[in-house]
């Protein structure tokens, strides 16, 4: 029995599902991160775990056809190393954002806004796809989790100085921190998920000053790249990941109507086109 292989994997978690050929799901497994920039031995292992255990005895991996979607995919020469190192019979790697799109449009024009533990945004406009962000939270990935804990942190820092107000918030992560120097040292070695850990705080912060001028920020930030891939177009927009629903809340005022509910997630994505490689094929 030919089966086949979605996967999503980002800077929090990878997970896996397996299906037949008519698209009925066998099994789904869960891992942990699958950034392949910030750590391909990593992910390639995670990967592996996540599939065996959506695969559990039925095949050997080998026979499966595979499309993943990863987070760093976008970067030249990451992807072809882990394709080198899976053993799957075909495989296909693509951008998180890629497989993230297919997922909340099928074939349908939009725009996505996928917020999870970093940023990247997508349209799909005449069949043509359009990605932009997703660059990582040390020098991009504006409104993602990560961007969001490490501005809150430089924030308390600067608060700690006089140069901007205290906050509840911020006196709250300088305090559990055991100080400013400890805020330093959490970050000589924290990753990206490590960073989005504080997300769900500034959102949960309401009336917090800082957290309120995060958000804002990211408000700007967000509503920018959607407007850039849109192009002047009325475009469906669809909002993805962790701190999706956050931000389709925050910003349904300015897009209205053209708000529209995912189809369904990048997993969701990953294997739609695994099935539709197979059908093209």
């Amino acid at each position: 029995m030919t089966l086949f292989l979605g996967v999503d994997g980002g800077g929090t978690g990878c997970r896996a599902v397996v299906a037949d050929a008519s698209g009925r799901r066998l099994g789904e497994g869960r891992a942990g991160a699958a950034n392949i920039v910030t750590d391909l031995d990593g992910a390639c292992a995670n990967i592996l775990t996540a599939t065996q255990m959506a695969l559990g005895a039925r095949t050997e991996m080998a026979t499966l056809h595979a499309v993943l979607g990863l987070a760093g995919a976008n970067v030249p020469g990451y992807a072809q190393r882990l394709t080198a190192a899976l053993p799957f019979a075909t495989t296909v790697i693509a951008s998180d954002a890629v497989t993230a799109l297919r997922g909340a449009l099928h074939d349908e024009d939009g725009v996505a806004a996928m917020l999870g533990t970093g940023s990247v945004f997508a349209s799909q406009h005449c069949g043509q796809v359009t990605v932009t962000g997703g660059w990582g939270f040390v020098l991009g990935d504006e409104g993602g989790g990560a961007w969001l804990g490490r501005n809150l942190l430089g924030t308390a820092l600067q608060a700690q100085d006089g140069l901007v107000a205290m906050t509840p918030l911020l006196a709250e992560v300088i305090r559990e921190a055991g100080g400013a120097h400890g805020l330093v040292e959490f970050a000589r070695t924290a990753r990206p998920g490590d960073f989005a850990r504080y997300a769900p705080r500034i959102v949960a912060a309401s009336g917090d000053a800082a957290a309120e001028d995060l958000l804002r920020t990211a408000d700007g930030w967000i509503t920018r790249e959607i407007d850039h891939l849109a192009a002047g177009r009325a475009d469906p927009v669809t909002f993805l990941g962790g701190l999706g629903p956050i931000f389709a809340d925050r910003l349904a005022a300015r897009y209205g109507s053209r708000l529209r509910k995912p189809l369904g997630t990048g997993l969701d994505g990953a294997l739609w086109m695994a099935l539709q490689e197979a059908r093209h094929a």
